[in-house]
């Protein structure tokens, strides 16, 4: 897989938001990806050095449409952690 297949997207929540101050950042990432892969990918792309890697796998949630109902996708987060002498990742910069 290439690395910008693996992380999808950033995470913008308020958990995210404060882990900006200690370098910890979420991504939602794809669901096949293990901690290796997510943390070569973080480092290719950021050009950053990542310490740790902790993964969430979510399950879809049920919706109903009158009486239709089905489920939205799974989706994995990572959050990743820099270590302290790596530089913070700018896009997150901007945001606080």
């Amino acid at each position: 897989m290439n690395a910008y297949d693996i992380i999808k997207k950033p995470l913008l929540s308020e958990k995210c938001y404060a882990g900006i101050a200690v370098k910890k950042y979420g991504f939602l990432v794809d669901r096949r990806a293990d901690k290796v892969q997510i943390r070569i990918a973080i480092e290719e792309i950021f050009g950053v050095k990542v310490e740790k890697v902790n993964t969430v796998n979510l399950r879809g949630k049920l919706k109903r449409q009158g009486k239709h109902s089905g489920y939205t996708p799974k989706i994995k987060k990572a959050y990743v952690q820099l270590s302290a002498s790596s530089k913070p990742i700018e896009f997150f910069e901007s945001l606080s």
